[in-house]
């Protein structure tokens, strides 16, 4: 009898510590998700329409385009109910692109993450942009913006600095110089500084490298002596970093909508996994 009772009392504290384990590693794999939907930043007008109106019937068309899209192509732009039988205000012009070196299967995630968050984040506002660290999704109910060339700032990033590093300015220059060559998307390095650019699909190579240029004048006025440092502007974005300097899990930090969604999921699901907890141990108990 007394051999039972310490192999029923073994059996629980191993699987107690089995559960256990499952659970840390249940709310780890749910509260950092895939770097590619860290959360950058968002612009929403003050302009809101009305539920159930012309423009959300196509918004909601605009959406489910781009989520269809996006696990084909890395960039599209769309016009939404602009046919005579659409009120003008009706029509949504908007678009998505996707980081260049992003597989297709990555690109469609990191869209569809954005799609869900974008209506949260801009409720009924009529245009609106949110910035995943992957990819971007636009609309606007009016199409000025499709191919013009837009440099005012949307997001800054500096990290610490680095001081009396020669070698690492060059280095830094070297890139920067690089990257401002880009037409699209392009990665560049030099020693130990590595960076990408992109702009986006609808911009002209002129209108590209005056974009990356205004990126990289910015980056340098606006952060300094960084050891890593990120810019996005309206139409492109441009980033560099030096290897051991990177702080990826301060980056993290701004994905408050994922790490929110997260932290819910995660809340709930280790709630379960402590239900079968008890009712497991309940059940050895009784034998």
């Amino acid at each position: 009898m007394s051999r039972s009772l310490e192999a029923v009392s073994s059996y629980r504290i191993i699987l107690v510590w089995r559960l256990s384990s499952l659970l840390i590693l249940f709310s780890s794999v749910q509260a950092y998700p895939s770097r590619a939907h860290m959360f950058i930043y968002a612009v929403c007008s003050q302009e809101k329409y009305e539920p159930n109106s012309p423009f959300e019937s196509n918004l909601n068309s605009f959406l489910s385009s781009v989520v269809s899209s996006s696990s084909e192509v890395t960039y599209n732009s769309f016009a939404i109910g602009n046919g005579s039988s659409t009120p003008q205000e009706g029509t949504v012009y908007g678009l998505y692109q996707c980081r260049g070196d992003l597989h297709p299967i990555e690109c469609s995630k990191c869209v569809e993450r954005s799609v869900n968050e974008i209506g949260l984040v801009c409720p009924y506002a009529f245009g609106a942009s949110l910035q995943l660290e992957g990819c971007l999704v636009r609309y606007e109910h009016s199409g000025d913006f499709l191919g013009k060339l837009d440099t005012s700032l949307r997001y800054k990033k500096c990290s610490k600095g680095v001081t009396s590093d020669v070698e690492f300015f060059r280095r830094r220059d070297d890139v920067l110089a690089d990257l401002q060559t880009a037409n699209g998307f392009r990665v560049s390095s030099s020693g130990l500084v590595e960076g990408f650019a992109q702009c986006l699909g609808d911009l002209s190579i002129s209108d590209c490298s005056s974009c990356l240029a205004d990126a990289v004048g910015k980056l340098k006025t606006l952060c300094g002596s960084a050891a890593a440092a990120d810019v996005f502007l309206g139409q492109c974005y441009a980033r560099y970093w030096a290897s051991g300097y990177y702080d990826e899990s301060d980056s993290s930090n701004n994905d408050q909508v994922g790490k929110s969604v997260a932290i819910i999921v995660g809340v709930f699901g280790g709630l379960a996994v402590l239900v079968v907890l008890l009712s497991i141990c309940k059940k050895a108990a009784g034998k």
